[in-house]
């Protein structure tokens, strides 16, 4: 629709024009022409305008002056003054084209530029736009168009930002209805719901509206709940707003206003102001376009009163951030037509080959002509990367300028101060963005930081951010008809609007405790005659037939998605009830402590203890030897009278007393445990059930009694996997009691599954039942409220105060708690001591006694080894079976025989060894003898 529109406004204009283009089907140019034209077109006389004027002049000024710029060719500058007008701004779009424009600087504004973009493309001339912020500009639609300021989709993610630090959740928005307008907020929508934050009423304004239309809409403006106003408008007209917000009593306690970029604008440029204009804005918002403190910017600054002096009809002025990015926009085309020129670019123009049917009669619409190099030049202005008065100048893929940042000003007294900083890089901060771009980004809510404000009315406490609105509207609170559990919702007798019970109690003493009124009327939901259905009730919040729901609502996954709940004012998970009986104490109580598999493994250690013991003291302690019989016995005896720490033989050996001293710790733990358990089953009153909780009831297949429409039904089938055959739903207490009483067989049902509050409430009057089990599900009761709802939040808040100061506790007090069977000291009878819980005892024990094993029969056969190590040598030839057992007669064996005997070895091999020595001595002697007569008697003969 754009386009169409677009080309009907072309044509129009060149109705207009009425013949007259001047030049011809084509014009050619030197690769280096004496000077280039440019445009400019913008209001002159606008408060945006007159400073974009003197930038642009100084700044063409400066890069004529520097021939290093362009090579020695020249920028001309024709500024066409559109005095804010869409229209005349086309119209001089248009006359552009009979000068061989190779660029326009402007338009000021988005409407404008949103139309003559489409001439832009048509004749691939380049537009730079240093005030036209409108977010789809940046859109693949319009690619001749270069925005050299901020976007205001930056600016709206900055207020978001701003909106979600304050814990705000809706804002309304004033806008002009216009493409500026329209498309910011629609920005500012996005940027607030990826925080989960929306606009709760948007509230758009003509250009051109009256006193009086503008008093129309602050009117429903102050009928909102919202206090948080975002004001987008233009600096013509903000102020005028702000005007009549305040006449309307808009700009004191409890409202926020913020505004956009127009506001430090005139702030900047009108600087100082009266102090009357100064009121006007006292406590306002407002946003920036933030440029680093460099010495190019400060230069430029300290050289503005003598430009305004020299290019400027109007006096003095200030200078605004606007005037900033108009003298850059200079500089970047200026840049990218040398960068052309260097890749060869020629200004050229030819004929529009659309346009050559149109030949003839006297518009002359054939002249109009295409810029050839216009593509080259737009891709060279995207590229350009230099620095300049507002910091470093790039461009992204998406035509924006890099680092992205925004100063936040708070109006305040006679002048503002900036309270932090928005960048894209790390959010708000009141480091200025610059100094974290060195950093790594951080995020996190911690690090987001603004310095404090002053609020309208000169507070410096933080608005809630919403009221109550002010049209006699009372909140429609929906509360469940109950005909069961009437102690949380009960209807007043006569009075179908008013109720009473527990929760009514909790959500008027929460409503009490808030610091504003709360106007409302209780609206009963159900037809009486059963109960209704809590997720039914919260459903029809969101459809808007009530604004909260009061009443006993559990919190649930699939409520939660549909409303927000308050803090839980009670808890009340799913429990099992039963039917139990009482469980007296019998001649075989002393076994009722362990399982009989705690019996068994512990009757086996005592006996396992007692072998191990009887093994590691056998060769050295005279208590542990003895005939067979006496040994089997003494080990016996030892082993189960340690269990009364009564054993009477002593253990000598270290391995012995290292398992001893382990197995007495264990004997100590069982021994503490059961008396402890024997204790409580013969003083305290036991009742018992088949039923252990939610897990018997799932094996088996007995049915089971619900609440009707409650949430226990779609749980325990989608949840459980319960067969839906086997659920009995139930309304009454009294309906409880009977299908418990009649039990499976009869027609009734095995156990109840409720919510803890209902069953509490049950069981105060039914000793005979009793909770089975743990508690299978966390949940709690809550208040319901529409999604997003600040009321939610301040109830929540009213709700642990309740809980700090004891109010809750008592007003559970007054309606749930009840003696019937609070005194009778009786308790389901406790889970029996199992193995699991000793396991780990009996593991540490047995392996004790399995290394102290090991240690002594390694011990063993090193003795056996190096006592008997002749008689192995000599008998090679015996069997195994042999030395097996003259192994274990050696271990039989007393240490002290063993000794004896080896020390006894040991004499019989020394004297063995001096035997034989002394006979090797005398036959040798005897040797010699013999040999000497022979020797004698032979010499003799000769």
């Amino acid at each position: 629709m754009q386009t169409s529109t677009s080309m009907v406004w072309l044509v129009v204009l060149l109705v207009l024009q009425s013949g007259s283009c001047l030049f011809g089907a084509s014009t050619n140019a030197s690769a280096r022409p004496e000077f280039v034209n440019i445009g400019g077109v913008f209001s002159v006389n606008t408060l945006i305008g007159k400073v974009a004027r003197v930038a642009i002049l100084a700044a063409v000024e400066d890069v004529n002056s520097d021939p290093s710029v362009l090579g020695g060719t020249k920028l001309k500058l024709q500024i066409q003054d559109t005095n804010y007008s869409g229209f005349l701004g086309i119209v001089e779009a248009l006359q552009f084209m009979e000068s061989d424009t190779v660029a326009i600087i402007g338009p000021q504004t988005s409407v404008t530029a949103h139309v003559i973009s489409h001439i832009a493309n048509e004749l691939q001339v380049p537009l730079l736009s240093f005030s036209a912020t409108d977010p789809t500009l940046s859109s693949l639609q319009f690619p001749y168009f270069i925005r050299t300021a901020q976007n205001d989709l930056f600016q709206m993610a900055a207020i978001a930002a701003m909106v979600d630090y304050y814990g705000w959740r809706e804002v309304t928005a004033i806008y002009v209805d216009d493409d500026h307008g329209r498309n910011g907020i629609a920005a500012l929508a996005d940027k607030l719901a990826e925080r989960r934050c929306k606009i709760s009423f948007k509230a758009p304004m003509s250009v051109d509206a009256t006193r009086d239309e503008m008093t129309d809409v602050l009117v429903k403006v102050a009928l909102m709940e919202s206090r948080i106003v975002v004001l987008h408008s233009y600096t013509s007209r903000g102020p005028q707003v702000l005007g009549v917000a305040q006449s309307l009593g808009m700009m004191g306690n409890g409202y926020v206003w913020i505004a956009t970029n127009w506001l430090s604008t005139i702030l900047d440029t009108e600087s100082p102001l009266s102090l009357d204009e100064m009121q006007l804005y006292e406590g306002v918002l407002s946003l920036s376009p933030y440029t680093p403190d460099t010495e190019l910017k400060r230069r430029f600054v300290s050289r503005w009163s003598n430009l305004t002096s020299t290019f400027s009809t109007n006096g003095t002025f200030g200078l605004s951030s606007f005037g900033l990015y108009a003298y850059d926009t200079v500089w970047i085309l200026a840049r990218a037509i040398n960068a052309f020129f260097n890749q060869g670019g020629v200004v050229s123009f030819s004929n529009d080959s659309k346009l050559t049917e149109l030949k003839g009669g006297s518009l002359h619409l054939d002249a109009m002509s295409i810029f050839n190099g216009g593509k080259l030049l737009r891709d060279s202005i995207l590229q350009v990367n230099t620095m300049g008065i507002t910091g470093p100048i790039q461009f992204t893929p998406d035509k924006n300028l890099i680092h992205p940042a925004f100063e936040i000003i708070n109006v305040a007294g006679n002048g503002y101060r900036k309270i932090g900083y928005w960048s894209n890089y790390s959010g708000l901060s009141v480091v200025p963005p610059e100094k974290l771009y060195t950093k790594p980004p951080n995020r996190s809510s911690a690090s987001q930081q603004l310095y404090p404000v002053i609020w309208p009315g000169e507070t410096t406490q933080k608005p809630r951010g919403w009221v109550f609105p002010d049209n006699d509207r009372h909140l429609k609170i929906g509360v469940p008809n109950r005909i069961s559990y009437r102690e949380f919702v009960s209807p007043a007798e006569g009075t179908p609007d008013m109720f009473s019970g527990y929760c009514i109690d909790v959500f008027v003493a929460a409503l009490n405790l808030l610091p504003y009124a709360v106007p409302y009327k209780f609206i009963p939901f159900g037809d009486g005659d059963s109960n209704p259905s809590a997720t039914e009730l919260v459903r029809l919040i969101t459809t808007g037939t009530y604004d909260a729901a009061v009443g006993d609502i559990a919190i649930t996954t699939n409520r939660t998605r549909m409303a927000d709940f308050t803090q839980p004012y009670i808890e009340s998970g799913l429990v099992v009830v039963a039917p139990v009986r009482k469980k007296d104490s019998n001649a075989w109580a002393f076994l009722r402590p362990f399982t009989w598999k705690l019996w068994c493994v512990t009757a086996f250690f005592f006996l396992i203890v007692g072998a191990v013991v009887w093994i590691l003291e056998h060769r050295f302690n005279d208590d542990f030897r003895g005939p067979l019989r006496k040994q089997i016995i003494t080990m016996l005896w030892f082993s189960f009278s340690t269990w009364f720490f009564a054993h009477k033989e002593n253990t000598v050996s270290m391995l012995g007393r290292l398992v001893l001293i382990i197995w007495l710790f264990v004997v100590l733990i069982i021994n503490s445990s059961y008396t402890a358990s024997l204790t409580s089953i013969l003083t305290v009153q036991q009742l018992s059930s088949p039923i252990k909780g939610i897990e018997t009831l799932i094996t088996s297949n007995d049915p089971i009694g619900y609440q009707k429409e409650s949430f226990v039904r779609n749980y325990l089938i989608g949840e459980l996997g319960i067969r839906e055959s086997r659920l009995v739903p139930l309304i009454t207490p009294e309906d409880y009691d009977k299908a418990l009483r009649d039990g499976p067989h009869k027609g009734g049902v095995a156990a109840v599954i409720d919510e803890r509050a209902y069953i509490e409430l049950f069981l105060s009057t039914r000793c005979e039942y009793s909770i089975v089990g743990q508690e299978f599900t966390k949940n709690g009761w809550g208040f319901a409220f529409p999604r997003d709802s600040p009321l939610a939040v301040d109830m929540s808040t009213a709700i642990l105060k309740l809980s700090e100061n004891g109010d809750l506790q008592r007003m559970h007090d007054k309606w749930l708690m009840s003696s019937a069977c609070t005194s009778q000291g009786t308790k389901l009878a406790l889970d029996r001591l199992h193995l699991n819980s000793f396991w780990g005892l009996f593991v540490l024990c047995g392996s004790a006694c399995f290394l102290a094993l090991i240690i002594y029969f390694l011990m063993m056969a090193r003795q056996f080894s190096r006592h008997y190590s002749e008689e192995a040598e000599s008998s090679t030839s015996s069997s195994r079976m042999s030395r097996l057992w003259t192994f274990l007669s050696f271990i039989d064996e007393k240490e002290e025989v063993v000794k004896s005997r080896s020390k006894r070895r040991q004499m019989e091999r020394a004297s063995n060894r001096s035997t034989d020595e002394e006979g090797s001595m005398n036959s040798s002697k005897k040797r010699h003898i013999e040999s000497s007569p022979s020797s004698f008697n032979s010499s003799n003969q000769v």
